[in-house]
């Protein structure tokens, strides 16, 4: 099968439409039709309906092995391509904004020591983007966070077959403005927040559907959505009344306007982990031994 014309079809299936595909990939509804029809015609099946736009039972068996034939093809192009290079040691490490910590920044540091020549790029993603990214071979490592019981990782990442080793744990906050009426309480549970306002800031702040089901209580209602990557924004809306949000202490320590309160019940943490594929070496390899501290598994 023609790469280009699989992510053709992939396009088409998730806009269920040939003229946004169209759209999204820079080309013509005709083009799009064009490689739609070539595609059924090499493998002997009809993948979609045309009015309206829906997959086969063939169509929806290819989609399941559309994104990671194509996730494959994007990491080996993508380590070829460092291979291939100028012969200068890069390292890209994405990150969640609540998982880039001071810890990180000290190991980034410890490995230009170790490697002083690797010329390293830090990414700040969103919580979705980092495994995706580095499944395709984006990115060599990925920072991700959340919130978890003590005992447990954080779910499994959608995109490829990823290795998860855990970072690190930390207590969680609420976030109050200063005069909030639960200001002056030693600790809060979560089942007692479900009714008040939060914000809505699911790279930023603990996402409100995985507090719902962690907490197993409805609520939650959001009064404001924050679609940022900088937590001081969302810290400024938390202090100005907008909502409440769930963060690690340190994110929110000596944040102007802001009350934290530690979260009692249930128990929860807030976790990073690491995320990498199946090959792992040179600086890469050096910087999981040192974010992870298990120089075994990394030597």
């Amino acid at each position: 099968m023609d790469p280009h014309l699989l992510r053709t079809f992939v396009s088409v299936a998730r806009c269920g439409s040939f003229s946004e595909a169209a759209h999204e990939l820079g080309s013509t509804p005709s083009a799009v039709s064009r490689h739609i029809a070539t595609l059924e015609a090499d493998l002997r099946a009809p993948l979609l309906t045309r009015q309206p736009v829906t997959l086969t039972t063939a169509g929806a068996r290819l989609l399941e092995h559309a994104g990671p034939l194509l996730l494959r093809l994007d990491a080996a192009r993508a380590e070829v391509e460092r291979l291939a290079g100028s012969g200068a040691t890069r390292l890209t490490l994405g990150a969640s904004p609540l998982a880039l910590t001071p810890r990180i920044a000290a190991a980034l540091e410890q490995l230009r020591k170790i490697h002083p020549g690797v010329r390293t790029t830090v990414r700040i993603l969103g919580r979705q983007e980092v495994p995706a990214a580095v499944a395709r071979g984006a990115l060599d490592l990925g920072l991700v966070d959340g919130p978890a019981a003590p005992s447990d990782p954080l779910p499994p990442p959608a995109a490829g077959a990823l290795t998860a080793v855990p970072v690190a744990d930390s207590p969680l906050v609420v976030t109050l403005p200063q005069g909030h009426p639960l200001a002056r309480r030693l600790g809060l549970r979560l089942a007692d927040l479900a009714d008040s306002r939060w914000l809505d800031a699911p790279d930023t702040a603990m996402p409100l559907l995985r507090l719902r089901a962690l907490g197993r209580t409805g609520g939650f209602r959001a009064t404001l959505t924050y679609q940022g990557t900088e937590v001081r924004g969302l810290l400024a809306l938390a202090a100005a009344g907008h909502g409440l949000a769930l963060v690690p202490h340190t994110a929110a320590e000596g944040a102007p306007g802001i009350v934290t309160v530690p979260l009692i019940a249930p128990r929860l943490t807030h976790r990073i982990e690491l995320l990498h594929g199946a090959a792992v070496d040179g600086p890469a390899r050096s910087l999981a031994a040192l974010v992870t501290g298990d120089g075994k598994r990394y030597a």
